[in-house]
């Protein structure tokens, strides 16, 4: 049996996978071996395994073996193995060391990179693994490199033609799971005469 993963933050007495042995007479069930941390109970007469307690993701997967016994006859049994993996939940949202930075920018600058943003996120594994973008581009006046956080211009301003500051939102996202989540950051742009 390999039920479906469970999630680190899965209540006491949840329904975890039922076992059913094929057999004439009534069978008990019990747990043979291999959950020596006690975090499964099974239910004697129906086969239901359930939490017994709060799961330790670095605890699993856990391998544990059923018994079904002969109710009149200990001697008559039958084991079958059990799997149960557990899922890192996404406990984490990316946060930047400051929600606000202040750049400038002299006017006329060929496009530019302007400045690295680094988020930090304290998942493991794809929880933790970020991708970052633009809410508002300003008509594409600015972009950023996905991967490494790095903000650049992409053409020159003219301190006289144009608005003298724009407020670039960046956000870095994690791939996280169940839900992804994100984290903000505003970079006010000045550009200098």
């Amino acid at each position: 049996y390999h039920p479906a993963p469970l999630s680190e933050k899965t209540p006491l007495d949840t329904f975890v996978v039922e076992i059913r042995a094929l057999y004439k007479l009534p069978v008990n069930y019990s747990i043979a071996s291999g959950d020596e941390k006690g975090y499964f109970v099974i239910h004697s007469s129906n086969g239901i395994v359930r939490t017994n307690k709060n799961l330790k993701l670095e605890d699993f997967p856990v391998n544990f073996k059923v018994r079904a016994t002969d109710s009149s006859d200990a001697a008559i049994f039958n084991e079958v193995e059990v799997k149960v993996e557990v899922i890192d939940e996404n406990d984490f949202p990316p946060v930047f060391p400051s929600s606000l930075l202040e750049e400038r920018l002299p006017e006329h600058s060929p496009a530019t990179q302007i400045v690295q943003l680094k988020a930090q996120d304290n998942d493991t594994g794809r929880n933790g693994f970020l991708t970052y973008g633009i809410l508002n581009g300003h008509g594409l006046k600015f972009r950023i490199n996905e991967t490494t956080g790095i903000l650049y211009s992409t053409a020159p301003f003219d301190y006289e033609e144009e608005p003298t500051e724009y407020q670039v939102v960046v956000y870095a996202e994690d791939d996280g799971i169940p839900e992804k989540k994100r984290g903000y950051c505003t970079v006010v742009m000045k550009i200098t005469d």
